[in-house]
């Protein structure tokens, strides 16, 4: 083997470049045995060479010998390596070198943070689910994947599943675990900045992997509820991955709408989203009221806070003293024009629930089964000869206002007992 001085004056002095030392070590190709790469890693090791430069050898030769680790598909010189997609081997002995090849990578791996690329763990991680590696080195990977989530991009994060068992085409339970070791980890592991990071992410990714047929609510939900609420500085992406769901999925019934909705935090929606929203006929109806209340309440706060600078009386407070922005009489017009419209939305909404709630009532009345009132669904029943009145306060309640007073109650209750009791017939 013919030595490389720049190879060897890079190890003795761990300063330089890594990406010099990368290239000049593959400079020879003379690497072919596994097992030698692994000696002569644990010999650079010895010399205290840094763990970036380490990283850097371990994923070019990785690279060279496997492309699907490279993640680029334009690999000029990939013809003239012999790797593994151009051995004459069968497809048995094929998968058997990857899975070896893939658990001699995890076992090589610095144990430094940052000393491998969260990309490259990913596709690595992709690899090991496809040859079906040892659950040890996947519990590594993910484990590794996890300390830098915030560092992956989309396209690596949606590795497909391998598994005869899932019906969906992402790996999404794979995501979910990920998820959640990230938000496990300790506060000094994780900045707020990668928590955000994190949340869009999972609200990309939310938006590909909603498509799926096959994705069950269950799937979903615990994927979008795994991180915190104070993870997402806007709940836009989150509403746009749920609306994408619901448009994929039709047949979903409303109580399991209403689960998917209680996810989205409407004061954190913003103007646009808030509009798409309330004009969203997938959306339950308690939804879209949230939203045009939540808008409403926006608006009142931003008029009364530019009130409070219009005022005539000054603020003990030296900071806002300072001149400040007070809306024009055209945009105080305007945002009361708004208002005016929100709630005549709003009290359309009422009318619509009100007319519904009515027709369901006559519906019932005329079958003779039972009857719901508009607040408690009280239900009456007629068993035999005597009238029996229960109050079902596990209702619904899509839409209720106002309450029954308790003299309001106690005046059903007497007619119900005053009811004339039928007598059966003799003959």
């Amino acid at each position: 083997m013919m030595k490389n001085p720049d190879l060897e004056e890079s190890i003795s002095f761990p300063g330089k470049p890594s990406q010099f030392a990368a290239e000049c070590w593959f400079d020879d190709a003379c690497i072919l045995d596994m097992d030698y790469f692994v000696k002569t890693l644990a010999g650079i090791k010895a010399k205290g060479v840094r763990p970036d430069l380490i990283g850097s050898i371990i994923t070019h030769y990785a690279s060279k010998w496997l492309p699907d680790l490279s993640g680029d598909s334009n690999i000029s010189d990939q013809k003239n390596l012999t790797n593994f997609s151009s051995s004459p081997e069968s497809i048995t002995g094929l998968w058997m070198r990857k899975r070896f090849f893939v658990e001699t990578l995890v076992g090589v791996l610095p144990p430094e943070k940052d000393s491998i690329p969260c990309n490259f763990l990913l596709r690595l991680l992709r690899t090991a689910n496809m040859v079906a590696v040892e659950p040890a080195y996947r519990a590594e990977l993910e484990k590794r994947i996890s300390w830098q989530l915030d560092q992956a991009s989309l396209k690596e994060l949606m590795i497909p599943s391998f598994s005869h068992t899932c019906g969906t085409l992402l790996d999404v339970e794979l995501v979910t675990r990920l998820v959640k070791r990230f938000v496990n980890l300790d506060e000094a592991a994780k900045s707020g900045a990668a928590m955000v990071k994190v949340a869009k992410l999972v609200d990309c990714y939310l938006a590909e992997a909603a498509l799926d047929a096959n994705l069950s609510l269950n799937e979903f939900g615990a994927l979008a509820g795994a991180l915190p609420s104070h993870s997402r500085a806007t709940d836009d992406g989150l509403y746009r991955a749920i609306d994408t769901y619901l448009k994929a999925h039709p047949g979903v019934s409303k109580q399991d709408r209403k689960i998917l909705c209680r996810l989205i935090d409407s004061r954190k929606l913003s103007p646009e989203a808030s509009l798409h929203a309330a004009q969203n006929d997938r959306l339950p109806v308690r939804a879209v009221i949230q939203v045009l209340f939540s808008e409403q309440s926006k608006l009142h706060r931003n008029i009364d806070w530019s009130g409070s600078f219009s005022g005539s009386a000054r603020s003990p407070n030296p900071f806002l003293d300072q001149p400040a922005r007070c809306f024009s009489k055209r945009e105080m017009s305007a945002m009361q024009m708004e208002i005016r419209n929100l709630k005549e939305d709003v009290l359309r909404l009422q009318n619509q629930c009100n007319s519904m709630q009515v027709q369901a009532e006559r519906k019932d009345k005329k079958k003779g089964l039972f009857k719901w009132t508009r607040n408690f669904g009280i239900l009456t029943s007629f068993r035999g000869n005597v009238g029996v009145v229960k109050i079902n306060e596990g209702g619904d309640g899509e839409v209720g206002y106002g309450k029954q007073t308790p003299m309001d109650m106690k005046t059903m209750l007497v007619r119900a007992r005053a009811t004339p009791k039928w007598r059966k017939s003799v003959s």
